[in-house]
């Protein structure tokens, strides 16, 4: 296939979801890790497709949603900085800290901006060289070359008056984590195609193999997600467990080395904190010794940010896939996008959001 329009096909959708149910003898419970592809299973209807021994939850994909308040909060000091101008992408800043977004830091006056880039922000501190240019990096691996592209290049120009704010996050961690909990019901991953296009898939193997647990990468479309469920549960059904691509149209097993190199050239694996899950050992990106001074962190002295302290947005639960948005019970009524509670219902891949706007609309592949 060569067209989008032929990924969205009813005819394929149809033919997938019915050998999905022709092949399905046992119940199965299966994990897209993206917040993307929740939206897609989601807004197309895909999810009332499946057979009623298919459950589909939702993961930890959405870099908004597992931002940690302590990080929201750092931003939000940078923010007010007399001397500082904040840039972040646009879906960081609603998201709630302990006190206030960075929206309302906005509205009382600070500094924030919105970019579509990194290097816009580096441009920027080139254009003001009496301010500090910060930028809140915020990710997983799919956003991460840019990032530290933005810092290279700053080091390249000289230009000492940017830096980085990073809360970068990386997928086979969390995945370990969630099977290494007790309670988790997960019984093969979809993976996250455009992480995978990135940093390719061996890293997914040793999850596959020690926990027996299938994992296919997908793209986003309704088409992907039908053909990766189908090949999730073909494996499941043989007692099989490995690594397969059904995104072979953007991965390769070695993913794109140049931005692997650019990745590993500026930042080192470090312990990070989740939004509602907690510390995941060696899960995060931040910057390394030779760049340190890039580190809004060491810059501004912020030492170590605040543990989350929200205990009314269930937003762990949801993306360790133990409960669906609508079971919390703010869903719908303290908790809308207009006035959130937790991240998940803000960002545009936030599971929350994606239930909010579009279950029981289900028209578009349809």
């Amino acid at each position: 296939m060569k067209y989008l329009s032929e990924y969205r096909s009813p005819e394929l959708v149809q033919k997938f979801a019915e050998e999905i149910k022709n092949i399905t003898t046992k119940p199965w419970t299966i994990m897209e890790i993206c917040g993307g592809q929740t939206h897609s299973l989601v807004k197309n209807g895909i999810l009332e497709m499946l057979p009623k021994e298919i459950t589909m939850v939702h993961g930890p994909g959405c870099p908004v949603c597992v931002t940690p308040i302590g990080i929201i909060d750092e931003a939000i000091a940078l923010s007010e900085q007399p001397n500082v101008i904040l840039c972040s992408f646009g879906d960081m800043l609603r998201v709630p800290g302990t006190k206030k977004s960075l929206l309302e830091a906005k509205a009382a006056g600070a500094d924030v901006r919105i970019l579509y880039s990194p290097l816009e922000a580096v441009t920027l501190a080139q254009q003001n060289p009496d301010k500090e240019i910060v930028f809140f990096a915020v990710g997983f691996e799919t956003t991460a070359p840019a990032n530290a592209l933005s810092v290279v290049q700053a080091a390249k120009m000289n230009v000492h008056n940017y830096s980085i704010l990073a809360s970068h996050v990386l997928v086979p961690p969390a995945m370990e984590a969630i099977l290494g909990d007790p309670e988790h019901k997960i019984d093969a991953f979809l993976a996250a195609g455009h992480v995978c296009t990135i940093m390719g898939m061996d890293e997914y193997d040793p999850i596959a193999e020690k926990y027996k647990t299938p994992i296919v990468v997908t793209g986003f479309e309704p088409v992907d997600l039908l053909q990766g469920i189908l090949m999730a549960v073909k494996q499941l059904e043989a007692g099989v467990y490995k690594v397969e691509n059904q995104y072979v149209r953007a991965v390769h097993r070695e993913g794109n080395k140049m931005a692997q190199d650019t990745i590993h050239e500026v930042f080192e694996i470090s312990d990070r904190s989740w939004r509602g899950i907690g510390q995941i050992p060696q899960s995060g990106y931040e910057l390394n010794e030779q760049y340190k001074q890039f580190n809004a962190r060491i810059k501004f002295n912020l030492g170590t940010p605040v543990v989350d302290g929200n205990n009314e947005c269930i937003s762990g639960e949801i993306m360790k896939g133990l409960k669906k948005p609508f079971e919390c019970p703010h869903f719908g009524k303290k908790c809308k996008p207009e006035h959130p509670v937790g991240a998940p219902m803000v960002s545009s891949e936030g599971a929350c959001a994606a239930y909010y706007h579009f279950q029981g609309v289900g028209e578009t592949v349809l």
